[in-house]
């Protein structure tokens, strides 16, 4: 196997041995299957544009990153998650925070794939317009994943509250898509010459 090859075989090793895992006895089997799809999702995705379309090695490492946190979420439940129960307990807060670790993932590593694909593809130039649009492509898919909320929630009814996971909070949506849009900033602001360093190798690729 060439070795730019082994990390992601590793990962995806590793994320599917996590979904199989998670998939035999989960807390409810609609929701995990929610949750998951995602997941399931981009790794097929990935598969298949590999030698197409071949990402950064910290690209990699963050989608299965967030894979995982989708698929922990998924086998308990976000709003009964254990490490989320262990924060809320530490913390002494008032709900299981997973949810609003997931939802900032969801801006977090969506900036990377989105700047990755911007800069690789040349679409916008300059540093400035090109963060902007990349919060407003994480905010614009952080919406997207609400309505889907929403939507689910109209099919099932109260069947979607493991989905949901608003634990009560009349405002959860709006702390989602905040999360989201810090979750964005901070990987562009923590993790961009980082990014920029391993894009060098795709300089001259077409």
């Amino acid at each position: 196997m060439p070795n730019e090859a082994r990390l992601p075989a590793l990962l995806g090793a590793v994320v599917a041995a996590a979904l199989v895992v998670s998939g035999l006895h989960p807390h409810d089997r609609p929701t995990w299957l929610l949750e998951t799809l995602p997941a399931m999702i981009v790794l097929a995705v990935l598969a298949a544009t590999f030698r197409r379309f071949p990402l950064t090695p910290l690209l990699y490492v963050l989608i299965a990153l967030h894979a995982l946190v989708l698929i922990y979420g998924g086998a308990y439940t976000y709003a009964l998650t254990p490490f989320g129960d262990w924060l809320r307990e530490t913390f002494a807060l008032t709900r299981n925070p997973y949810d609003r670790l997931g939802h900032f993932m969801q801006g977090f590593v969506p900036a990377m794939a989105a700047r990755e694909i911007l800069l690789r593809h040349r679409v916008v130039n300059g540093p400035r317009w090109r963060a902007f649009l990349i919060v407003c492509v994480c905010l614009a898919i952080s919406a997207c994943y609400e309505f889907l909320e929403w939507w689910t929630a109209l099919a099932i009814g109260a069947d979607a509250d493991a989905f949901l996971a608003t634990q009560g909070d009349p405002w959860d949506t709006q702390w989602d898509m905040a999360l989201a849009g810090v979750g964005a900033c901070g990987a562009l602001i923590l993790l961009g010459r980082m990014h920029d360093r391993q894009l060098a190798r795709f300089e001259h690729s077409p």
